[in-house]
C-alpha cells in the first residue's frame, strides 16, 4: 500500500494558494521541502502539484525512459516572448530538434574555450570598476554581475559589446526581470482576468524590449559583416544537418532572447559565492594558495582552468548550496491506453499517470541522506573522488537529459573564470556582518539585500 504524499492544510476552493508567496515562490517551496521532506504536494483550485525534494527521488524521475521535461505553468507563459525556443518547446514540436542541432555545436566545450579571453577581460573591467570605488564603497554585487552576464553573453554569443558595465542598467536586464516574474505569477493568479486586464501591459512591454534588443543584434551583424563564426552566425546561416532546414528570422530572435534568460542563473550563483566566501575565510586562503601556485602574477589563461580543482569545487558547492537555478519540471512519459498510477520509490508513493512534478533543488541539494552537514559550505566534498562518489541526483544544476541546459559548458566556464579572478584579485567584506542568506527570484534565485565593501586584494 502506498504512502499518502504530504500536503499542507489549505482553504476551501483555493486550496494551498496561501502557502506560496507569489512574490517569492521558490523560497516558499524551500520552506515546504524543509518541513515535509522528500516529496510533498499542494493543490491550487483543485489541481495537485507534486514536488520532489530528495536526491533519490530526483534521480528516479530523471530517468528518461520513464519521464520527460514538462512544459507547463511559467514555462508556457514565457512562450509569449520566445515561442517554441529550446527552453520552452513542447516534446512534439520539431523546431526544438532543428534549433538544438544548429546551436549545440556552438556551445560545446571546445567552442566555449574560444571565448575565454573575452570573459576574462570583461571580468577585469568589472574588477577595475569595483576597485576604483574608494574605501567607503557599498555595492550590491548582483547588480553589476547581471550586467557582466549580459555583456558576456552578448559579446561571446552575438559578437557585440554593449559597454553596459558602466552607465545605467541596460533595459534588457529589467525586461528579463519583468517578463520572468510575470510568467511565474500568471499561472496561479486569482482571478485569471487580472493577467490581461491589470498585468498584461507590463508583460507585453517587457517582451517587446527583449525582442527589440535581439532584433538590434541581428541588424548590427548585417550592417557589420565579420568572419566571426559565433552562435549568431550559426543561427543566421547554418542549416540543420538532419532536416536541411534553417532557423526562420523569428526563431533567431526567439533563441537570442532565450540565451541571457538562461544564463541569468550564473550571476546569482556568483553573488551567493561571494557571501559563502566571506562567511568561510579559510576557503579563500586555500583557494588563493591554489591560484597563486597556478597563475601567480602572470596572465590568466584558459589552460589554467584544468589546474584549479579547488576553484571548481567552490563552483560546484556554490551551485549546490545556492540552487541559483532553483528547479525544473518533469512529467511521466505518456503510455497509450494506460492510465494506471505511476509508482515512485519502489511503490512507496504513487502519482497520477499524467501528474507533473517539480524538482525543488533547495531540498535535493541539501539532502541529509547524501550530505554530512548539508548547510555547511565545504568545497572539499566537490573535488576529486569525493565528488565522483556523489549520486547523480545531486548534480542536476543544469537540468536533465536531452533538455539539459544547452549552454551548460558556457555557464560552467563563466562561473569558474569569474570566481577565479574575483578570489585572486579582490577582497570582499559584508556591510552587515550578521547578514543571513535570504533569496528571491523567478527563473533564478539570488541573495536579497546583500551588500559588500570591495577593495583590491591586500589593499
Amino acid at each position: 500500500m502506498s504512502t499518502p504524499i504530504p500536503q499542507p492544510p489549505g482553504v476551501p476552493i483555493l486550496g494551498n494558494i496561501f502557502n506560496i508567496d507569489q512574490n517569492n515562490t521558490w523560497w516558499s517551496l524551500k520552506g515546504l521541502a524543509e518541513k515535509y521532506g522528500e516529496i510533498f504536494q499542494i493543490k491550487v483550485l483543485g489541481k495537485p502539484i507534486v514536488f520532489v525534494a530528495s536526491a533519490a527521488l530526483a534521480e528516479e524521475i530523471c530517468d528518461q525512459s520513464r519521464f520527460r521535461k514538462y512544459v507547463g505553468g511559467p514555462i508556457v507563459e514565457i512562450r509569449y516572448a520566445v515561442h517554441d525556443s529550446l527552453f520552452t518547446a513542447y516534446e512534439h514540436e520539431t523546431n526544438w530538434g532543428i534549433a538544438h542541432r544548429i546551436i549545440a555545436p556552438q556551445l560545446s566545450t571546445q567552442a566555449v574555450a574560444g571565448h575565454f579571453n573575452e570573459v576574462r577581460d570583461l571580468t577585469s573591467e568589472l574588477i577595475a570598476k569595483w576597485t576604483q570605488l574608494g574605501p567607503k564603497n557599498k555595492i550590491q554585487p548582483i547588480d553589476d554581475l547581471n550586467s557582466l552576464n549580459l555583456e558576456a553573453t552578448t559579446l561571446t554569443f552575438f559578437g557585440k559589446k554593449l559597454n553596459c558595465l558602466t552607465g545605467p542598467v541596460h533595459p534588457m536586464i529589467q525586461a528579463m526581470e519583468d517578463s520572468t516574474s510575470e510568467a511565474m505569477k500568471r499561472p496561479t493568479r486569482v482571478p485569471k482576468f487580472l493577467n490581461s486586464l491589470v498585468y498584461g501591459t507590463k508583460f507585453k512591454s517587457a517582451t517587446a524590449a527583449m525582442r527589440a534588443w535581439a532584433t538590434d543584434l541581428v541588424k548590427y551583424r548585417n550592417e557589420n559583416p565579420t568572419d566571426r563564426r559565433d552562435l549568431l552566425w550559426a543561427m543566421m546561416n547554418v542549416k540543420d544537418p538532419e532536416s536541411g532546414k534553417a532557423l526562420t528570422d523569428e526563431q533567431v530572435i526567439d533563441e537570442i532572447v532565450t540565451m541571457p534568460i538562461g544564463s541569468s542563473t550564473a550571476p546569482c550563483a556568483i553573488d551567493a559565492a561571494i557571501l559563502f566566501l566571506i562567511q568561510n575565510p579559510e576557503v579563500v586562503v586555500k583557494a588563493r594558495a591554489e591560484l597563486d601556485a597556478v597563475i601567480g602574477s602572470g596572465p590568466f589563461s584558459h589552460e589554467h582552468l584544468a589546474q584549479l580543482p579547488y576553484i571548481a569545487g567552490i563552483a560546484r558547492e556554490t551551485l549546490r548550496l545556492s540552487f541559483a537555478a532553483p528547479g525544473f519540471n518533469i512529467e511521466p512519459i505518456p503510455r497509450p491506453g494506460d492510465t494506471s498510477p505511476v509508482l515512485l520509490a519502489g511503490g512507496k508513493y504513487q502519482v497520477a499517470h499524467d501528474q507533473a512534478m517539480i524538482i525543488v533543488l533547495a531540498g535535493v541539494n541539501r539532502d541529509p541522506a547524501v550530505f554530512e552537514e548539508p548547510l555547511k559550505f565545504k568545497p572539499e566534498r566537490m573535488v576529486g573522488e569525493a565528488f565522483d562518489r556523489l549520486p547523480a541526483g545531486v548534480k542536476k544544476w543544469f537540468g536533465n537529459g536531452k533538455r539539459e541546459c544547452v549552454g551548460k559548458h558556457w555557464a560552467w566556464e563563466f562561473l569558474v573564470t569569474v570566481l577565479a579572478k574575483l578570489i585572486h584579485e579582490v577582497d570582499f567584506e559584508a556591510v552587515d556582518p550578521a547578514y543571513q542568506l535570504k533569496q528571491d527570484g523567478w527563473f533564478n534565485v539570488r541573495p536579497v539585500g546583500f551588500y559588500v565593501k570591495v577593495k583590491p586584494r591586500g589593499a
